[in-house]
């Protein structure tokens, strides 16, 4: 697998922001998606943990920030829970406490926004 094949440059981006990994269609496990381009298999791609997503997720949303999230004001905190909420964020056990943690703010507080944003 080179990072030259224009298939695989094409979709490493969307790989790298998901937080998964690119391997050789012969490296595939069973759970892993195998990519085709014109009936050739070209590449794997392991997908991760709903919980490492989770994690990706909140160091992405913090580069694009240029800032820890715990150093967000209270209304840009609000907008990091609504945009998690709506990417399922907090379907994953423990997602409540990871983002609380990522955002400097209690488990109380994280459930206060998410409320507020059921009731706007």
């Amino acid at each position: 697998m080179t990072g030259d094949e224009p298939f695989i440059a094409a979709v490493k981006p969307l790989v790298d922001a998901m937080g998964g990994e690119m391997l050789p269609p012969d490296e595939a496990a069973d759970e892993d998606v195998v990519l085709a381009w014109e009936g050739v298999d070209v590449v794997a791609v392991r997908l991760p943990q709903l919980a490492d997503s989770l994690d990706h997720i909140l160091a992405a949303m913090e580069r694009r920030r240029g800032r820890p999230l715990a150093d967000l004001d209270r209304k840009g905190k609000q907008e990091v829970v609504r945009i998690l909420e709506a990417r399922g964020a907090f379907a994953v056990r423990h997602g409540v406490e990871t983002v609380a943690s990522a955002l400097g703010v209690s488990r109380f507080t994280v459930y206060n926004y998410l409320n507020r944003e059921k009731g706007a």
